[in-house]
């Protein structure tokens, strides 16, 4: 039999271990914009836009922060689906993936409406808060960020259980767990505005449980790996 190639690796292509270190970024960062926002901007949509011009160095500089939560969600994503590996099942993983990215891109619009509020605020005051486009954007924001976005995590963390529940591979308690926190988002009225942080925290717990698992785990993987034989 010929000689395998020096080039062509017989160790498997792993997703790094580290990775599930990204869930934890998201829900530090999340909840942390998120407690910028509710401490700062008032929870109901028809305010008066006082919060501009008191608060807009916190929120620009929390909105700042959205885009790396986002990077740090992809790779969250990622982690979860490299745990699942062959048992990935194409139903309820194009319910994971649709539910994950619409959660995201809504994450995305309503800092981009904040985003804009500020801007035009820094630009015309006056026309900034009085005029009907901030009653718009101010409504579309609330709505996006308070409605359908906690709802899209919903979704994403109903079908994640249901997928450990199938393959068990996480513990049922872990599974029951993230159950009740999407019935709580998915049934929520929707003008509470700390629900937005159960999300980001849920993610937050659950990397850090998967970097346990990781770690706890490593030493077998190696004994298992080609490398580690004698």
């Amino acid at each position: 039999m010929a000689e395998q190639p020096s080039y062509i690796s017989s160790r498997k292509l792993r997703t790094p271990r580290a990775a599930a270190i990204a869930g934890i970024i998201f829900g530090v960062l999340l909840i942390a914009i998120y407690t910028t926002i509710n401490l700062h901007i008032p929870a109901v949509p028809d305010d008066t836009g006082a919060w501009l011009e008191t608060s807009g160095g916190p929120i620009s500089l929390a909105l700042m922060l959205v885009p790396f939560a986002g990077i740090a969600f992809l790779w969250f994503m990622g982690v979860v689906r490299d745990r699942l590996g062959l048992l990935e099942d194409q139903f309820f993983s194009t319910l994971f993936f649709g539910s994950g990215l619409l959660y995201l891109a809504m994450v995305f619009i309503g800092a981009a409406l904040a985003g804009g509020i500020l801007t035009a605020y820094s630009m015309n005051p006056r026309i900034a808060t009085e005029g009907e486009v901030y009653i718009f954007a101010r409504a579309a924001m609330h709505r996006i960020n308070n409605v359908y976005s906690i709802r899209m995590a919903g979704m994403f963390m109903f079908v994640l259980a249901t997928i450990w529940v199938r393959t068990e591979i996480m513990p049922r308690w872990v599974a029951l767990s993230t159950y009740a926190l999407a019935l709580v988002l998915l049934v929520s009225v929707g003008f509470l505005p700390w629900t937005t942080t159960i999300f980001p925290a849920w993610v937050l717990l659950t990397s850090a449980y998967i970097l346990f698992l990781n770690y706890r785990y490593q030493k077998v993987d190696e004994e298992e790996s080609p490398d580690g034989e004698s």
